[in-house]
C-alpha cells in the first residue's frame, strides 16, 4: 500500500474492525468511538440480549455495524463473524480482542481448576482464535493492525488476582510473538493495559464495595477511573491507524499512571 501522507495517518474512516466483549464497558466505548470516525465495526458479545442492546446503540448513532452472540472460545464461530465481515464490507482490517471472562477475587491457595480452565479458554486462546481468523485477510492486503487487552495486575502480582492476571500475562506474550511473525506481512500487534473499571460496579453495590473502589483512587495521580469511550478508545484508535506504523510488539498503559501506585 502507499505511504500515506501526513494528513491522513490518523484517518480510520472506511476502515472495517473486528470488537470482541463489545456489549458493554471498554468494548462499547471502543465500538461507539470507532464509528464516530467512520470505522465499520464487527462485535460480538456471549449474551444475545446484551447484543442486541448494542446494536440498538450503534444504530441510533449511525455506526455501521454487524452484531452477533458469539462465545469467544468459539474459533469455528469467529472466523465465521469476520468471513461476514469481508463478505459485507471487502475487507478486514483491525482487530480489538477485549472479550475475556473474569473470576471473583480469589487467593491462589483456592483457585480451581474450573477458573484457570475459564480465564485461560477466554483470554489468551480465545484471542489467539480472534488473530487467526483475521490474520489471512490482513495479508491480502499487507495491511493490519492488532490490539490485545491485558492488565497491569499481571505487572504488580495483584494478591486475588492470579488466574486473570497469569491469563493476561500470556496474552501480553502471545501479542510480542505475533508481532514478530506478522510484522513483514504489515501488521502490528501492541497490548493495552486499560483501568477502567466502574461499569463492573453494580448500581445496587453495598457501601462496603462502593468504598473499596473508591479507595482505588485515593492516591491514583489523575483520581479517577477511565472513561471507556473518551480516555480508552483514543489509545485504541491510534494503535488502529497508520499514525502507529512504527509502533509494535509493545505494551501500553492507559491507566492514567496507576501503576505508580503500586
Amino acid at each position: 500500500m502507499a505511504a500515506p501522507t501526513h494528513a491522513d495517518v490518523s484517518d480510520l474512516a472506511g476502515r472495517v474492525v473486528l470488537i470482541t466483549g463489545a456489549t458493554r464497558g471498554i468494548g462499547l466505548g471502543v465500538a461507539r468511538h470507532l464509528g464516530t470516525l467512520g470505522v465499520r465495526v464487527g462485535v460480538t458479545g456471549r449474551k444475545p440480549e446484551r447484543v442486541e442492546e448494542t446494536a440498538v446503540t450503534l444504530s441510533d448513532v449511525g455506526v455501521d455495524h454487524i452484531a452477533r452472540a458469539l462465545d469467544v472460545r468459539d474459533g469455528d464461530g469467529t472466523v465465521e463473524m469476520v468471513g461476514a465481515m469481508h463478505e459485507r464490507w471487502g475487507r478486514v482490517d483491525g482487530l480489538v480482542a477485549n472479550a475475556q471472562s473474569f473470576r471473583p477475587v480469589t487467593p491462589l491457595a483456592d483457585v480451581s481448576a474450573d477458573d484457570m480452565d475459564l480465564l485461560f479458554d477466554t483470554g489468551p486462546k480465545g484471542t489467539l482464535w480472534s488473530m487467526q481468523a483475521v490474520v489471512p485477510f490482513m495479508r491480502e492486503r499487507r495491511w493490519g493492525r492488532i490490539v490485545t487487552m491485558g492488565t497491569a495486575l499481571g505487572l504488580t502480582g495483584a494478591a486475588g488476582y492470579g488466574p486473570y492476571a497469569a491469563s493476561n500475562e500470556a496474552i501480553r506474550s502471545l501479542t510480542r510473538t505475533a508481532a514478530n511473525e506478522w510484522g513483514r506481512d504489515g501488521i502490528t500487534v501492541n497490548c493495552v493495559l486499560p483501568a477502567s473499571a466502574r461499569h463492573r460496579l453494580n448500581p445496587d453495590a453495598d457501601a462496603d464495595r462502593k468504598a473499596v473502589f473508591d479507595a482505588m483512587y485515593a492516591e491514583h495521580p489523575l483520581g479517577r477511573d477511565g472513561d471507556p469511550e473518551d480516555d480508552i478508545a483514543p489509545v485504541v484508535a491510534f494503535l488502529l491507524s497508520d499514525a502507529s506504523r512504527y509502533v509494535t510488539g509493545q505494551t501500553v498503559g492507559v491507566d492514567g499512571g496507576g501503576i505508580m501506585r503500586a
